[in-house]
C-alpha cells in the first residue's frame, strides 16, 4: 500500500537514499539542509512515498525565501511510474491548499549534483502526464575556480540600483522585451505587457539573495542606459542571473561586457564558482556566456502547470 505523507523529522535531511551511493546521498542531504535553513522551503513542504514501511520516493515545495506560497518543485525522486504519479498529485495538492496558482519544475541533463534526477525518460513522461508543459527549453554555462577573468568592457560606466532606484531598471528591461528571444520573457509578456513583464522580473530579482550594489546598469560614452547586470545568489551557486542589452546596443557587444560585469561581481564577492542559462534559442546570450569564458555543462527544461 503506497501512502504519500510529510517526512518525519528523523527523515530529513536525507529523505530518499541509495544504497553504494553516498555522493548522492550526501549532496541531496546537503542542498535539502540548505533549503531548509535559507526558507526556500519547511519541513512540512517535504512529501514521501511510503510502500511497506520504507521510502519509495520523495518530492520537496521550493519558493523563494521569504515567501508563504510554494512556487516549485524540488528533489523529485519519483520511482516508479506510479509512485511518481502519486507524488506529483500530492505536491499539486498541497501547493494549490497554500494558495500556490501554477507549479515550476526543472529537469537538467546529464543527472548531477545535487538533484541527481536520473531516468530522464521517466521524468518527462511523468510531468506530460501531470499537466506539465516545457517554458523553456534552456542550456546551462559555468566558470570554476581558477578560470580566467573575463576583460571588462572599457567603453562602459556602471551605476547601482542603491543609486538609481528601480525605475530605470524597469524601463531599460520593458524596452528588451520588445523582441525578447526568451521563451521566458515572451511569455510574460504577453500575459503582461512589456511593462509589467518587466516590474515582475525587477521585483522577482529583488527577491534573490545579493547585496546593494550588485544590481547595476551599464551606461556607454554618451552616458545612454545599453545592459542591465544582476547576478546573484541561490541556494546552491551564485549566478549571472539577469542580463539585458537595450534595443539601441545591440549587435555591439554589450551582452558579454554584461555577463563580465555580474562575474567580476561575484568574484569580488567571494564566489569562484559561478552558473548561468538561457534559452536555447537566444543566440546571443549563448555566445556572450562563450565569450565570457563559460562552458556549457547541461540543458535544463523548464516545466510549469497550472493548479
Amino acid at each position: 500500500m503506497l501512502a504519500i505523507r510529510t517526512a518525519r523529522p528523523d527523515e530529513l535531511p536525507a529523505l530518499v537514499t541509495f544504497p553504494d551511493d553516498a555522493p548522492r546521498n550526501t549532496a541531496t542531504a546537503a542542498y535539502l539542509t540548505g533549503l531548509l535553513e535559507s526558507g526556500c522551503t519547511r519541513p512540512d513542504w517535504c512529501l514521501v512515498a511510503e510502500s511497506e514501511g520504507r521510502l519509495a520516493g520523495c518530492v520537496v515545495l521550493w519558493t523563494i525565501p521569504g515567501r508563504d506560497v510554494p512556487m516549485d518543485i524540488v528533489l523529485l525522486e519519483p520511482g516508479d511510474p506510479d509512485t511518481g504519479r502519486a507524488l506529483l498529485a500530492s505536491a499539486a495538492e498541497r501547493a494549490r491548499a497554500l494558495g500556490a496558482p501554477n507549479q515550476g519544475h526543472v529537469l537538467d541533463t546529464p543527472a548531477q549534483a545535487p538533484q541527481f534526477q536520473r531516468d530522464p525518460q521517466l521524468r518527462q513522461a511523468l510531468l506530460a502526464d501531470a499537466g506539465f508543459i516545457v517554458a523553456r527549453d534552456g542550456i546551462r554555462y559555468e566558470r570554476s575556480a581558477g578560470d580566467a577573468l573575463p576583460t571588462q568592457d572599457e567603453r562602459l560606466h556602471w551605476r547601482p540600483l542603491a543609486d538609481l532606484g528601480e525605475a530605470p531598471f524597469v524601463e531599460l528591461l520593458a524596452d528588451t522585451f520588445t523582441d525578447t528571444a526568451d521563451s521566458i520573457f515572451q511569455t510574460e509578456v504577453a500575459e503582461h505587457g512589456l511593462r509589467g513583464a518587466a516590474e515582475r522580473q525587477v521585483a522577482g530579482m529583488l527577491e534573490m539573495d545579493h547585496q546593494p550594489g550588485w544590481f547595476e546598469i551599464g551606461y556607454d560614452a554618451e552616458g545612454t542606459p545599453v545592459a542591465i547586470s544582476m547576478p546573484a545568489r541561490t541556494a546552491s551557486s551564485a549566478v549571472i542571473g539577469l542580463v539585458a542589452v537595450a534595443k539601441i546596443g545591440r549587435g555591439r557587444g554589450y551582452a558579454t561586457a554584461a555577463v563580465a560585469r555580474g562575474t567580476r561581481v561575484l568574484v569580488d564577492a567571494g564566489f569562484d564558482a559561478i552558473r548561468g542559462d538561457c534559452d536555447a534559442g537566444n543566440i546571443g546570450m549563448a555566445r556572450a556566456f562563450q565569450r565570457a569564458g563559460y562552458r556549457t555543462f547541461a540543458h535544463r527544461k523548464m516545466y510549469t502547470r497550472p493548479l
